[in-house]
């Protein structure tokens, strides 16, 4: 089914419009077995952590959408999912807006755990993104993954605490491959990590998170400027923070 949504307005990083909002009720737009949506009684629990180096699978019905996105439908591949034109995820810096129509798929995440997840895509357009999304509240949150910007794909990391900033570099030999973003979240630090197929993991940001936060993480997409964006996210597990940063 297609799973009704509020416009997003125009796009998150060429318009000067605005979309407050917050956390969707728990319970709405949860991921079901086929479509977007399905009540909350359904959901499945997720798994508890075993350690970093056996994550545990995340049912996909187990999370919620902060925003449902255009369709969801849960395959042999994965999870397909189609963004709606000018989701996005910003607060202020720079563009002056603040936008938060991004599609999460999340589920409780606490400080001792760690999340990856992994997809696909063809990221063809300016601001095509997909990833892993960590939500405190609608002021402070973490989007980390990949975003095709300025005609390469890129790497990087949104961190929000009433503002946003942006950190990219280029990585254009990952578009097309099955790409994996971890977040490690130990102490009062989230340590993000990103790689392509099996390659060896490529650090991406260290932030500040207070470890005593309730938050809720899982994948992301966004199309903040065309319809049509489809990503086949084919992973989601949750395991133990990394034993270390280096």
């Amino acid at each position: 089914m297609n799973a009704s949504q509020e416009p997003a307005g125009a796009s998150a990083h060429t318009s000067a419009g605005t979309r407050a909002g917050g956390r969707a009720p728990k319970g709405a737009g949860d991921a079901g077995g086929g479509e977007a949506g399905s009540t909350d009684a359904a959901r499945a629990p997720a798994p508890r952590p075993r350690d970093a180096h056996s994550p545990a699978q995340i049912p996909w019905q187990a999370g919620r959408w902060t925003h449902p996105p255009v369709r969801a439908h849960e395959g042999p591949d994965g999870l397909r999912a189609e963004a709606a034109e000018g989701s996005d995820a910003w607060r202020l810096t720079s563009y002056g807006f603040i936008h938060d129509s991004e599609h999460a798929l999340v589920t409780d995440f606490a400080a001792g755990g760690g999340m990856e997840v992994t997809f696909r895509a063809d990221f063809c357009q300016q601001f095509d993104q997909a990833g892993i999304f960590l939500r405190v509240d609608e002021l402070r949150w973490i989007k980390a993954g990949v975003e095709y910007a300025d005609g390469a794909l890129q790497v990087g990391a949104v961190v929000t605490d009433g503002f946003s900033d942006w950190s990219v570099v280029p990585v254009p030999q990952w578009n097309g491959g099955a790409i994996t973003l971890r977040l490690s979240w130990s102490g009062d630090a989230v340590t993000i990590r990103a790689r392509r197929d099996e390659e060896d993991w490529r650090l991406v940001r260290v932030t500040h998170l207070p470890d005593d936060l309730p938050a809720e993480a899982g994948p992301y997409l966004c199309a903040p400027t065309r319809a049509g964006l489809e990503v086949t996210f084919t992973s989601w597990c949750l395991a133990k923070a990394d034993a270390g940063l280096h």
